[in-house]
């Protein structure tokens, strides 16, 4: 490789590094704050927290690394137009071909890397994903009302503590507050007992010898029940999540599925490492900018024809799953639509220069 040739490629990878990394710390952010709030609803041990986070990292920086390509491409041109070093490129004798090459070149590295991490990596971290929380949530159901702790059920619906327990399991100085519809319930016992269903989806907390409070906040009117015994049944809805199994299946599962939903994740698996490659040459003609334009002028654009490429593939793998589109069609449609505007970008130029020439 030229002199030229390293300085650009040099200039694109430092801008990928820093544009993805950018957006793996916001994800990472992001995917922080989802853990803890489902930890907390599901009391997760504290050691899957972390694991979950990594792994929640793994299935996303697939998702990252095209537009991180896309950015990183217009930010470097962007920078080289900006600062005129493109244009005495140009005035040596470098053609767009020469342009393209490091480009290209580090755009075929990114999408051998991108179809490893979409094809093996991230199904393999969304199976492990899957089995740790069910692992967690188990767990969480499952583990005893420990004193000096407050212990929440049913979502939040329902909040324990107690202040000390017996070697049998029976607990002291017990608080339990329920919410239903709007009204609170507290309970107060010297005594409880904790029972768990063999699903782990219904607890039982049996008071002796307390009081329970009744009635709606803001409110005067409570009722005040003195009692021996006391059944409390707490209800553990089931959580909802938008990962199935599907997406945690291996490709080689995929390939020969005939069910529109495989035949639907094995078409989103292999768009993204295309993906990359159509926005790659995209990237190089977008990022061209007139004389005294700001070197962030096009960064806009290209976040906007990011945005409708991933809604159309995205919304493509959709219709294949609902068999609005034919299966064998997948989401090619989507790659040539893009490409075709992207050449058209390229060729545009060219053409109108031609025109301008002969009038």
């Amino acid at each position: 490789m030229r002199s030229l040739d390293r300085y650009i490629l040099k200039e694109v990878a430092a801008s990928w590094l820093v544009v993805t990394g950018v957006l793996l710390v916001i994800l990472l952010t992001n995917q922080v704050a989802k853990v803890l709030e489902r930890a907390a609803e599901s009391q997760y041990p504290q050691s899957v927290v972390l694991q979950l986070i990594g792994l929640g990292a793994l299935q996303n920086i697939s998702v990252l690394m095209p537009i991180g390509l896309l950015l990183g491409v217009v930010l470097a041109f962007g920078r080289l137009y900006h600062d005129s070093e493109m244009a005495a490129a140009t005035a040596c004798g470098v053609g767009p071909s020469r342009i393209f090459l490091p480009v290209t070149l580090f755009a075929v590295v990114i999408t051998v890397l991108l179809a490893w991490i979409t094809l093996s990596v991230a199904p393999a971290a969304i199976a492990k994903t899957l089995s740790v929380r069910s692992a967690a949530l188990q767990a969480g159901q499952f583990a005893p009302v420990l004193p000096g702790r407050f212990r929440t059920f049913g979502g939040g619906d329902a909040v324990v503590y107690a202040e000390g327990a017996e070697d049998d399991g029976t607990l002291s100085n017990v608080f339990v507050e329920r919410n239903e519809k709007g009204r609170v319930e507290v309970a107060l016992a010297a005594r409880a007992k904790h029972e768990v269903t063999p699903d782990g989806m219904t607890h039982t907390i049996t008071l002796y010898d307390g009081e329970r409070f009744e009635g709606t906040p803001g409110s005067t009117q409570f009722r005040i029940v003195r009692f021996q015994e006391h059944v409390v049944p707490v209800q553990v809805p089931e959580l909802s999540d938008a990962m199935t199994k599907v997406e945690g299946a291996p490709t080689r599962e995929l390939l020969g599925a005939e069910d529109l939903e495989r035949r639907a994740e094995l078409h989103w698996r292999l768009a993204l490492p295309v993906q990359a490659v159509v926005l790659t040459l995209l990237a190089v003609p977008l990022s061209k900018l007139r004389p005294r334009q700001g070197r962030f002028a096009r960064v806009w654009i290209a976040v906007l024809i990011y945005f409708l490429y991933a809604n159309l593939v995205f919304a493509g793998k959709t219709w294949i799953e609902r068999g609005r589109t034919p299966e064998q069609l997948g989401l090619w449609w989507v790659h040539l639509a893009v490409a075709g505007f992207a050449l058209l970008v390229i060729l545009a130029p060219a053409w109108i220069a031609r025109v301008r020439h002969r009038g």
